[in-house]
C-alpha cells in the first residue's frame, strides 16, 4: 500500500503516525510506503492523484492499471483490517501441513498468531477415504479463516505422542483439534464435534478472541518425531508370520513314566 502526500497537506500530517503504526503491526504481511507528490509528480499523475492524502493497494504481481484505491477509515486499526482483508482477497488458503518433523511443524506454527493442530484416527480405524473428508473439512475451513494467517499442521493418533500429551488430546477419542499460540505456550480444545460445523464455530470464537485457554504441558513446543509421510493409501493388517511347526523340535515324552508329587 501507498500513501501519496503533500509536505504542507494537513490531513497527511494527521495521518501519518496511523500510517507508522499500521506499518510496524503489518511487518512481515503486508508493505506499506509514501511518496511525496510534489517530489515525483510523473508517478503521482500515472496513478490520477489529484487530492491528499490519497492511498492505493497494489497486490502482489499486479501491474499499475491494478492498483485499487483505499476506501478505508483513517485510524491504524482501520487501515491494518482493511489491508489484510484485502490482502486475504489474494492469498492462497494455508497448506494444512502432516507433522512428519519438528522443521516442518516450527515452519507452520512458530511466527503464526495461533497454529491450528489435529490428531486423526489410525489409517486402520479412519481408511483413506475417512482420512481425505477430513483433511477436505481441515482445507474448506483453512480457506474460511485463511486471512487471520494461522498454520494449520495434522498428525495420525500415536504417532506424536508427546504432541498430544502436551496438548492433553485424545482422551476423548480421535479425531482431536487444539489451537495453540506458541508465543504464549496456552492452548485451547475443540470440545465440540469434529466437523464443518462444530469446528467452525470453534475457530470463529478463537478469532473473536473468545474460548478457554489452559497452559501447555512443560512450557515449551513438545517435542515433534521424525516419521514417514501418510502415502495417501489405505492402512494394512499386518499379517502374522506363520510357524512351520515340522521345525520346531519337541522333547520326546515317555508317556509311561509318571513323576508323584
Amino acid at each position: 500500500m501507498v500513501e501519496f502526500f503533500a509536505p504542507w497537506c494537513g490531513h497527511c500530517k494527521a495521518l501519518k503516525p496511523h500510517w507508522d503504526q499500521a506499518a510496524t503491526e503489518l511487518k512481515g504481511k503486508i508493505k506499506l510506503g509514501a511518496l511525496d507528490a510534489t517530489v515525483h509528480q510523473v508517478m503521482a499523475s500515472r496513478f490520477g492523484i489529484k487530492g491528499f492524502p490519497t492511498i492505493k493497494y497494489f497486490a502482489p504481481g499486479s501491474g499499475a492499471d491494478d492498483a485499487v484505491d483505499y476506501d478505508g477509515g483513517r485510524s491504524s486499526s482501520d487501515i491494518v483490517q482493511w489491508a489484510l482483508n484485502k490482502a486475504a482477497e489474494n492469498m492462497p488458503a494455508p497448506e494444512i501441513m502432516e507433522a512428519t518433523s519438528q522443521p516442518i511443524v516450527e515452519e507452520a506454527c512458530k511466527e503464526k498468531q495461533l497454529c491450528i493442530v489435529s490428531v486423526l484416527p489410525d489409517i486402520l480405524d479412519c481408511q483413506s477415504k475417512c482420512r481425505n473428508d477430513y483433511l477436505a473439512v481441515l482445507k474448506e475451513l483453512g480457506e474460511k479463516f485463511k486471512k487471520n494467517m494461522w498454520g494449520w499442521i495434522w498428525t495420525e493418533a500415536g504417532k506424536q505422542p508427546e504432541l498430544e500429551e502436551a496438548f492433553g488430546m485424545g482422551g476423548f477419542g480421535y479425531p482431536a483439534m487444539a489451537a495453540v499460540n506458541y508465543r504464549k505456550m496456552k492452548f485451547s480444545m475443540l470440545k465440540g464435534s469434529f466437523g464443518k460445523d462444530g469446528i467452525n464455530e470453534f475457530l470463529r470464537d478463537l478469532s473473536y478472541g473468545k474460548g478457554q485457554t489452559a497452559p501447555v504441558k512443560g512450557a515449551e513446543f513438545p517435542k515433534i518425531r521424525k516419521v514417514e509421510p501418510w502415502d495417501g493409501k489405505d492402512g494394512v493388517m499386518p499379517v502374522d508370520e506363520e510357524i512351520d511347526i515340522s521345525d520346531v523340535e519337541l522333547d520326546d515324552l515317555d508317556t509311561s513314566k509318571k513323576t508323584e508329587l
